[in-house]
């Protein structure tokens, strides 16, 4: 229904309403021909364009176009335009605060389109794609570990739950004193992962345990003091390309975006005031 429709593009369409009820017009240059209309509203014309933006968004959302969203668009349009008007006739449209509103949702806009231009005009190829895929299954390696593992504080502490493992307690009960809120109350039990998911101190001594063994020396990490304990390993299961294909591509689309981003904001001169 038209009145779910997104905040942002509720939003977009109410600033809209407003800058419309603040135009002036201009004075004809040459005769045109006018553009689409649906309504117009005490002598101010809503574009049919303002419609079509909006079923855009909705059918990008998997909602059908259909005459009954456009009626909905059209009647929402012709009440936010006479709430607009209200508004300018009690002054409220040289608010500074509607004035930076309407500034934010210009660049904003602006933003978006530049945006979508970059996108359509560099678009990720299978081909990157597939590199992508080939560094990712190379870095992954050819096994996956099932581990366990306690995280404490300080390297003293990590010593006497190794000294209490030999003793004979139970590994999931000892797990309990472990500072990693994930895993405690689960036995210490991390997922299967491979050994480029674990940070390097972490991944060396696990690769170099036994199934069933645990480290018999504190292993340091950024994150504190481990006792991994090693519970299985199997060979690597890698998705095909074509399953990952989609994700591959939005995620380099989402580096390129990043890098276009970080390179204007380079070359442009921003003064922090």
């Amino acid at each position: 229904m038209i009145r779910s429709l997104p905040q942002a593009v509720a939003l977009a369409v109410g600033l809209a309403a407003a800058a419309s009820a603040l135009a002036q017009p201009a004075a004809p240059v040459a005769k045109a021909p006018a553009p689409a209309r649906v309504a117009v509203v005490n002598g101010i014309a809503i574009p049919k364009a303002r419609v079509d933006v909006i079923v855009k968004a909705q059918t990008q959302q998997g909602q059908p176009d259909t005459e009954q969203l456009r009626t909905a668009i059209r009647e929402r349009l012709i009440e936010m335009e006479i709430l607009a008007q209200e508004a300018t006739k009690k002054g409220l449209a040289r608010s500074p605060e509607l004035q930076a509103q309407l500034e934010i949702q210009r660049s904003q806009a602006l933003a978006s389109a530049y945006v979508q231009d970059f996108i359509k005009s560099h678009p990720v190829s299978d081909d990157s794609a597939k590199a992508e895929y080939a560094k990712l299954r190379s870095n992954a390696g050819e096994k996956e570990y099932k581990a366990r593992h306690i995280l404490v504080e300080k390297e003293d502490e990590a010593k006497d739950i190794i000294a209490r493992l030999k003793k004979g307690e139970k590994f999931e009960e000892l797990a309990k004193m472990s500072k990693d809120a994930g895993s405690k109350d689960h036995g210490g039990e991390l997922d299967w992962n491979t050994p480029a998911g674990y940070v390097k101190p972490f991944a060396d001594a696990m690769v170099k345990l036994e199934k069933g063994h645990y480290t018999e020396t504190p292993v340091q990490s950024q994150f504190g003091w481990h006792v991994i304990q090693l519970d299985d390993v199997r060979a690597m299961k890698f998705p095909e390309f074509e399953e990952v294909k989609a994700e591959l591509k939005q995620r380099l689309q989402q580096q390129e975006l990043q890098k276009m981003v970080t390179d204007l904001r380079g070359k442009a001169k921003v003064q922090l005031q």
